[in-house]
């Protein structure tokens, strides 16, 4: 019965039926039938729940026609819509997707609940796929566009989330220098609170040949393999502070399974080693590493990923990042505040070498604990 409710309403989209409202149609994803949708629009909140309930009746029922509209429809959010931090959402207006490539720094809206619809739904695509880029994206995603919305102590939150700030409010009506505790539409809060909590949902996945880990962090993972074997792993990292991942097998049967690792798109030169030998197995980044072997209690798996700070350039057709460059270290986007500059330097006059090292170190009383990053540059008058 959910099955045929969730296609009744599937069905029931793009009809004109919830009417134009002040917004127009798209506000309601309702100007065009789902199955030929193929781009992002109107309230992206709302788009980003409907897609990741297209996902789920398509796992339901394998239909052609709704796996290729959210394949088209995840291509413009990619291609056309996304921050870097993994943020949506560029206008206030609506709370809504902008054109393509119009991605304003400062006047931005990434609402905190856009991002974590879109963690749900790229987590849908991931199961429908076995595609890396949908884990990069939640990883992405989960690091920048989301934690910004929560303070240190869990107290304070931030309903949208400004790539640049002057530390001023604005006169939209949202608060953009301090994490309130509440908001009269109390939609971000308790959104927080339930992603935060299930985080260990989006670690790792079975199927018959085996597991699969997608994002990294201390815990341990039970499972039993297709043969009913139950199996014990133990994940041992400080990622994403560092590049280690190293997985301890503390229970399995005799029956080979299969183990495969995420390699990150940005893991250029990741190495992954079994009982500390070199494995013949290629780390791809964005890709999965698989090991197909019979496990032994206290087998070890160690996978390096290469931590370091790189700049990133945005799209040439963005028009608010032409001539600026992000520093990404990991899956971690960095930014540059005014707090860290002297008293004389304005943190917008700031100009990096492009050529000049970048050097990071470990700050263990800042921001309870983070690797900073130091580079070269240019206080410009």
């Amino acid at each position: 019965r959910y099955m045929e409710l969730a296609g009744c309403l599937v069905d029931r989209r793009g009809d004109g039926s919830l009417g134009p409202g002040r917004f127009g149609s798209e506000y309601f994803q309702d100007h065009v039938a789902v199955r030929e949708a193929s781009t992002m629009a109107g309230h992206v909140v709302r788009q980003l729940y409907l897609t990741a309930g297209v996902a789920d009746l398509y796992l339901e029922t394998g239909e052609q026609a709704l796996y290729d509209a959210l394949m088209r429809q995840w291509s413009d959010m990619s291609e056309h819509h996304l921050f870097i931090t993994g943020g949506v959402g560029s206008l206030h207006r609506g709370e809504a997707f902008g054109e393509p490539y119009v991605l304003p720094n400062e006047s931005c809206y990434c609402e905190t609940c856009a991002q974590i619809a879109s963690v749900m739904w790229n987590w849908r695509m991931l199961l429908a796929t076995g595609e890396a880029k949908y884990a990069d994206l939640v990883e992405l995603t989960l690091y920048n566009g989301f934690l910004s919305g929560v303070s240190l102590d869990g107290r304070g939150f931030f309903y949208v989330n400004p790539l640049q700030s002057t530390g001023a409010d604005d006169n939209s009506g949202s608060t953009r220098s301090t994490r309130p505790e509440w908001f009269d539409c109390a939609c971000c809060p308790p959104n927080v609170m339930r992603l935060i909590g299930s985080l260990g949902h989006y670690l790792a996945t079975r199927d018959a040949q085996g597991l699969q880990v997608h994002q990294y962090a201390p815990s341990t993972v039970r499972f039993e393999a297709h043969s009913g074997q139950r199996t014990l792993l133990r994940i041992e990292t400080e990622y994403p502070w560092q590049g280690a991942v190293k997985i301890t097998i503390d229970e399995t049967g005799d029956d080979p399974w299969q183990l495969s690792l995420r390699v990150p798109g940005w893991a250029e030169g990741a190495s992954i080693h079994v009982n500390s030998q070199p494995c013949n197995a290629m780390a791809v980044p964005g890709a999965y590493v698989t090991l197909n072997r019979t496990w032994r209690v206290g087998d070890t798996v160690k996978l390096e990923l290469p931590v370091a700070s790189t700049l990133v350039l945005g799209h040439p057709r963005i028009e608010s990042v032409r001539g600026c460059v992000a520093i990404q270290r990991g899956p971690i986007v960095y930014c540059l505040e005014q707090a860290d500059q002297a008293p004389s330097v304005d943190v917008m006059d700031v100009e990096i070498e492009p050529t000049g090292q970048m050097r990071d170190s470990w700050q263990p009383d800042l921001l309870d604990g983070v690797i900073s990053v130091q580079a070269e540059g240019y206080a410009v008058e």
